[in-house]
């Protein structure tokens, strides 16, 4: 599992003459540390990470706040269609993302959001598989904490945003660790929506770094290595609650 990560940061540290070299070196004869600093000269590196950083910690807080309410809701209040609509809603998780590219274009569109931060946002702002994930939090909660609450004289609301969303903490991570994963690597709805440079995210800008004729692999190993790190980061310190989330869930 290590190795392919190895091989990228080696990668990163070559020339371009070692990294299309048959057979394949693995060590480079000397550190060229200047692939990283070419990386910023090739493209705006910067701007990259911003996006990146915006439509991700947006995305995250929109999942974590719309689908927790969503769930809430499909979970613990009764009103009429509700298993209808609850499997209306996990229909889509059988439909490819592709087919939603069109319609999702032609809006962003209408609303003159093409080449803008927010059109790489709210698309990802809501999702049926955040939506199903929480609700089995919410299931498995027992009633008399909700019947308590309500003797209490709370409301809905407050009974989701005080009492349950708290217990469903695991969850919650577990749910923030796949979308920032998503929305980090996301590339396909970027490429589209946005064009213009200043406007791109990390997984858009680094796939300009191949050509159609040439590509230089170490300046894009070099992009990749500066891509990533966040997000191992994150794994690496929030893999304990990720892995109970998900096992929490299974045992439902």
């Amino acid at each position: 599992m290590v190795f392919p990560f190895i091989w990228m940061v080696l990668t990163s540290l070559k020339t371009f003459g070692e990294t299309t070299q048959v057979p394949p070196v693995i060590f480079p004869e000397k550190f060229q540390w200047e692939n990283y600093l070419n990386v910023f000269n090739s493209l705006p590196f910067l701007s990259f990470y911003w996006n990146t950083i915006v439509s991700t910690l947006a995305k995250v807080i929109g999942q974590v706040i719309f689908c927790s309410l969503a769930a809430y809701a499909f979970a613990r209040i009764k009103f009429p269609g509700r298993n209808f609509l609850f499997i209306l809603m996990l229909a889509v998780l059988m439909v490819p993302g592709q087919v939603f590219l069109l319609p999702q274009y032609m809006i962003m569109a209408k609303l003159d959001w093409l080449n803008t931060i927010q059109a790489l946002i709210v698309p990802g702002l809501f999702s049926a598989f955040g939506t199903f994930l929480l609700r089995q939090f919410f299931m498995s909660l027992p009633k008399e904490i909700e019947e308590a609450a309500r003797l209490d004289g709370c409301n809905h609301f407050q009974i989701y945003w005080h009492i349950m969303m708290p217990l469903v903490k695991p969850g919650l991570l577990a749910l923030a660790i796949f979308t920032s994963l998503w929305g980090w690597n996301d590339l396909l709805w970027p490429l589209i929506v946005n064009s213009s440079p200043d406007k791109m995210t990390l997984s858009a800008g680094l796939a300009s770094l191949q050509g159609q004729h040439y590509t230089n692999y170490a300046i894009l190993m070099a992009g990749t290595v500066l891509a990533i790190w966040p997000m191992i980061l994150i794994f690496i310190f929030l893999q304990k609650q990720f892995i109970e989330g998900i096992s929490i869930t299974g045992s439902k």
